[in-house]
Order: structure tokens, then sequence, then C-alpha cells
């Protein structure tokens, strides 16, 4: 319980966010950022599961060869070696490489995950960097609200990373990524 709380004062603190009062927000509502990925989705990923939002200069990233295209490399974060995803590129949508920006920093979301391990019964905690194009803002919604896909079709990349979608009370729709599927997703590299 301390490590979530901790988790999200480290990503609250590095966003300038202020927590909401305790009665601000009802009990069965869970906190989300809300990211852009190119060309026009906006994505989800539950603030339980992410530590920190990183501003990484271009060039920072190391190239690693005979990975997945999606895999940048990686970067030194902390003293810890630290996976760089292009998550856009991993859910089929327009790469980073391909992006027209004159952006001189990537931003990438600290994405840290809980799983347990196969051959004991301690618990498996990974680490992984996601670039995304922006990050947009907190999202409070309820976990039971989260839906399905709709009957339009999903892309065949994004199909294993969705948990469901969340509709806005403005009708916008939000795709809700796992973000433990999406750990789950990287090579094996040894």
């Amino acid at each position: 319980m301390s490590d979530t709380l901790s988790t999200q004062n480290r990503l609250s603190s590095s966003m300038q966010i202020q927590p909401r009062s305790p009665g601000s927000v009802a009990s069965n509502t869970e906190q989300f950022l809300r990211f852009h990925l190119l060309p026009d989705t906006t994505a989800l990923l539950s603030v339980r599961q992410l530590t920190e939002v990183l501003h990484i200069p271009i060039g920072q990233i190391v190239p690693i060869p005979h990975t997945p295209a999606w895999v940048m490399g990686v970067y030194n974060w902390r003293g810890e070696i630290l996976w760089m995803v292009d998550i856009g590129h991993l859910v089929g949508l327009t790469p980073w490489y391909q992006q027209i920006t004159g952006a001189s920093n990537y931003t990438a979301i600290v994405l840290h995950t809980r799983s347990p391990s196969q051959t004991s019964t301690q618990v498996k905690s990974q680490m992984l960097g996601l670039v995304v194009n922006r990050i947009e803002d907190m999202e409070w919604c309820n976990p039971d609200g989260i839906q399905s896909p709709p009957s339009a079709p999903v892309t065949p990349e994004l199909a294993p990373f969705l948990r469901g979608y969340w509709v806005k009370s403005s009708g916008e729709m939000l795709a809700v990524l796992d973000g433990t599927a999406i750990t789950e997703a990287m090579p094996k590299i040894q």
C-alpha cells in the first residue's frame, strides 16, 4: 500500500498535479494518466502502474541491435537500465521515427508492473519506459465503466494490449491499455 502511495506521489509531483481532497472523488474511481498517440488515439494507463513521466533528450536512448522495431533501446534512468518502447509503434499506430516533429526531447512514461513469477511464489517487478506523443491530463474513472471494444474493428496490434474503452460524459472514447500486457510483450533479452 505504501509503495502505491509513493508511486502516486512521485507521479503527481513530477507532473505538478495537486491531489484531490478525499471527499472530492468517489470511492469506486481510479486515477488514470491520459496521453496521446499519433495519428488520433487518446489512451489511458492506471496511475497505480506508473512511476514517473520523463523528458529524455533526443540521442539519450541507446539503440540495441536485433530487437523488434518498436523497442527503441535503453536509457540510463537513475543508474538503472530502462528499456524504452515506442508504444505507438507497438500498438500499430504511427512509429516515432515517422512522426514529423521538431521536438528536442522524448516524452516517456515509466511503467511499473508486478506479476507472480512462474518459478516461485515471489512477485516479479518490471519497469519499462513508454515513449508517447504527449501527456494530456489525469482522469478519474470507475473501472466498472470500462467497456469492451465497440463493434468497430480494432487493429490486430492494439487488441492484445487493450483493457477496454472508457467513454467520457462528453462522448469522447478513450482506449484503456493494460500495463501488464505491455511489459509481457517485451522480448526476453539475456
